[in-house]
């Protein structure tokens, strides 16, 4: 028996034994199931934050600890930035912590002992960790050693470059202007209550979200690539402005907004936009798939993987002076389990183990996630033993349940 003429090819007749799978209910949740990784993900995070705000007694949300949340986790979300890149294109970096600490080093060098004005040793602080990501890349890219037994060698050698710019001695003081791209806030124009550039900015951030989100929708409908449900996309929408204006006001009811907020905002706009727009980040995504496909397809795989490691470099070079410009210190021992902190971000985020696979935004929530437990553990007094073992167990849960979804996909394909 043929179906109705008056179906279109891509429709398919309701199921009589499920009766929601043929409505807008069955296709709401037909999408959700599929999508059950990230969804998961925001679900994780809500539960956290309300475990800790429940146990902390309302510490969790309190402006002051939001506001530390965000300045004491900002390298490593920078650095995740980076590292999701590099293992969507099924490699992985473990030398950020030492790069980490070198920039650290190299920048005390220049600013106390060179002499130099602190936004020119920034500059050049950023140059130099591109030509440490090159020096890495070369012999990834070109040579063709893993990345891992490249970064392995990293992570000892400008351990040892920190080291050796320290003289194994710490640096302090930094002059203010430096340490306010760790710490500092934008300039307050309040007198009381609430600080309004900081609702300004949180107001614009929301009306960009929305906007984006309806301008992406109506590129992929056009191109009939759309398959998320109108209901879901407003319930998401509206979700995400809410809890974006919820932190601007906790934030404004503090001292304003973190300098290194706007950094980090500014970061996973433009990786967000050039993972998901651009020929490169395509490529990128190409490349972790399938390498062999990818370079039979026409994409230059040595040219990207090096650049890859050149903007890792960078990356771990601006996590680098926050973390100095934090601390107001240069330390050789600076960075030290970083890169562990940054690849559990990616990993908690949901990025595949075997590349192709991966978001920038998923990558600061894996990384939110972190840092909250952290944060709420230490607020609790719980060890630092047992910190390292919750945080282990997290990631290793959200590795087994990507796994998990693999399989329950190639399972159903059969």
């Amino acid at each position: 028996m043929s179906a109705p003429s008056d179906l279109k090819p891509t429709q398919s007749l309701p199921d009589p034994t499920n009766p929601g799978a043929g409505g807008p209910i069955g296709t709401a949740l037909n999408y959700l199931t599929g999508q059950l990784r990230q969804i998961g993900l925001f679900i994780a995070l809500i539960v956290i934050v309300l475990f800790f705000q429940i146990t902390t007694h309302g510490i969790t949300l309190a402006p002051i600890n939001v506001s530390n949340l965000v300045i004491q986790n900002s390298y490593i979300l920078i650095l995740a930035i980076g590292m999701v890149m590099i293992i969507i294109a099924g490699h992985i970096d473990l030398s950020v912590g030492s790069v980490v600490a070198f920039i650290g080093a190299m920048s005390g060098v220049m600013i106390t002992q060179w002499g130099l004005p602190w936004w020119l040793a920034i500059i050049l602080c950023l140059i130099l960790g591109g030509l440490v990501g090159a020096w890495q890349g070369f012999w990834v890219a070109y040579f063709g050693i893993p990345a891992f037994i490249v970064t392995l060698a990293g992570m000892l050698a400008f351990r040892g470059a920190a080291q050796i710019a320290l003289q194994n001695q710490q640096i302090s003081p930094f002059p203010d202007a430096f340490r306010a791209l760790g710490s500092g806030f934008l300039p307050s124009f309040g007198t009381s209550g609430y600080e309004p550039l900081t609702l300004v900015i949180g107001a614009v951030a929301a009306v960009a979200i929305v906007l984006s989100g309806f301008r992406g929708r109506a590129v992929r409908r056009k191109y009939e690539l759309e398959d998320e449900p109108f209901a879901w996309f407003i319930v998401k929408m509206a979700f995400t402005v809410a809890l974006v204006v919820y932190v601007a006001f906790l934030l404004a009811s503090y001292s304003g907004t973190p300098i290194v907020l706007v950094v980090l905002g500014a970061l996973v706009v433009i990786y967000a936009s050039v993972m998901r727009n651009s020929v490169f980040g395509r490529h990128v995504y190409a490349i972790g798939g399938n390498l062999q496909a990818a370079s039979l397809s026409g994409v230059k795989t040595k040219r990207v993987t090096f650049l890859l490691f050149v903007n890792m470099g960078v990356i771990s070079a601006l996590a680098g002076l926050v973390f100095t410009g934090q601390l107001n210190l240069a330390s050789p021992s600076a960075g030290s389990g970083f890169e562990l902190d940054a690849i559990a971000a990616v990993f908690i985020g949901g990025a595949a183990v075997t590349g192709g696979i991966g978001t920038v935004p998923g990558a600061i929530i894996g990384g939110l996630i972190i840092g909250i437990l952290n944060n709420g553990m230490s607020i609790l007094g719980v060890g630092t033993e047992y910190q390292s073992l919750i945080k282990g167990l997290v990631l290793l849960a959200a590795v087994a349940f990507d796994v998990f979804n693999k399989r329950r996909a190639a399972s159903s394909l059969k």
